[in-house]
């Protein structure tokens, strides 16, 4: 995918699953956002160096003082409870450094502590583009701060849908962690369900034919969208791999033999067994990234410091007590 091409997609994905949401998009976001990865990388101002980080210990955070009242006008006009997300992500890697460990926010307080917090969100602003295979020079990109009215969704009951050339190819269980009993007895009415919403309100009216959507099924019965993303690597394909999704490749095998009958049906995954329940993904999250790295070997030199501290401990344990 095209660097300009994910940007439209973005766009477009907004203008489809607007709802109940609130925009902004000001100069001082703009100043905010870089204040987020200045402060980040451990310097409050970009061009600050150690020495001025020395001699000026007691920095303080910028105020923004019309932003900040905007934003909470914004919050009060959605109820008082927002979701908050950049352009693409939303930073569902911080919740566990929330007070609720939720991504429930009330006040802009709470929202710049999940952004600062948010590996996701760094990504966006620092390599929204890494999965683009163009050579076309990335466009400018105005970011925005989506705030969505804050609803108790129950995770059983949200799902991915994988399309590709306007065909909606899978469906998979959004919270792949846990087992949930209606999923595996209702799966077919669940499927057929997405399937007709997906034909009446989105096929051929998205701007590329290549996406992913997330909906949610409430008691009723009932289909409400909840978001687009891209389709491709940068979004999580949770029961499936990307390589099948792209290729095609094992996904009839997956089908019921009344679903492969049937003409464009997609491939419908879930958790289906207790025994196969998983930690969170977003556990790792928790942990500093130096203890990540040495516990998958993606660092060698962080292995090698921790193997070099571990024999010089070795070494003073060994010296007789005085």
């Amino acid at each position: 995918m095209s660097s300009g091409r994910a940007w439209r997609l973005c766009r477009s994905a907004f203008n489809l699953s607007v709802g109940r949401s609130y925009f902004i998009n000001s100069k001082s976001w703009v100043i905010i956002l870089w204040w987020f990865l200045c402060s980040r990388s451990g310097k409050v101002g970009c061009d600050s160096d150690d020495s001025d980080l020395i001699t000026h210990p007691s920095h303080q955070a910028p105020e923004f003082p019309e932003f900040a009242a905007k934003v909470q006008e914004a919050i009060s006009s959605l109820g008082g409870s927002v979701f908050p997300k950049l352009n693409w992500s939303a930073p569902r890697d911080a919740y566990w450094i929330a007070m609720n460990s939720s991504l429930k926010c009330k006040t802009l307080s709470d929202i710049f502590l999940l952004f600062k917090s948010s590996d996701f969100i760094t990504r966006d602003l620092t390599q929204p583009f890494i999965h683009c295979t163009d050579d076309s020079p990335d466009p400018s990109l105005d970011y925005e701060l989506v705030l969505r009215k804050w609803c108790e969704l129950i995770p059983g009951a949200e799902f991915r849908c994988f399309v590709k050339e306007n065909k909606l190819i899978g469906i998979s269980q959004r919270d792949y962690t846990q087992y949930y009993d209606h999923i595996s007895k209702q799966h077919e009415e669940i499927c057929r369900s997405i399937q007709e919403f997906f034909k009446r309100n989105i096929q051929y009216k998205f701007l590329d034919e290549d996406f992913v959507f997330d909906v949610y099924r409430d008691s009723r019965g009932r289909i409400w969208l909840i978001d687009f993303n891209p389709f491709g690597e940068v979004t999580d394909s949770l029961l499936f791999t990307w390589e099948e999704l792209i290729s095609g490749k094992n996904l009839k095998g997956d089908q019921s033999e009344g679903a492969a009958t049937e003409q464009d049906y997609p491939v419908f995954r879930c958790t289906n067994s207790k025994v196969t329940v998983q930690p969170s993904p977003y556990l790792s999250y928790r942990l500093p990234k130096d203890f990540v790295d040495l516990s998958t070997g993606e660092d060698v030199h962080k292995l090698i410091d921790f193997l070099k501290l571990v024999r010089s401990s070795v070494k003073i344990s060994d010296l007789p007590s005085l």
